[in-house]
């Protein structure tokens, strides 16, 4: 038996922080390329 499995630090679903991970990560970027078409529409 795995000494580690034994001791589980967080029992949340893997799947659910990547999804999270994944949305922040887009979001953050979307962000960027909403600001960069805005700049590009009034310069």
């Amino acid at each position: 038996m795995n000494q580690f499995e034994n001791e589980v630090q967080s029992k949340r679903n893997d799947a659910v922080d990547s999804a999270v991970g994944f949305v922040v990560s887009f979001g953050f970027f979307a962000t960027i390329f909403a600001v960069a078409i805005l700049i590009d529409l009034f310069v």
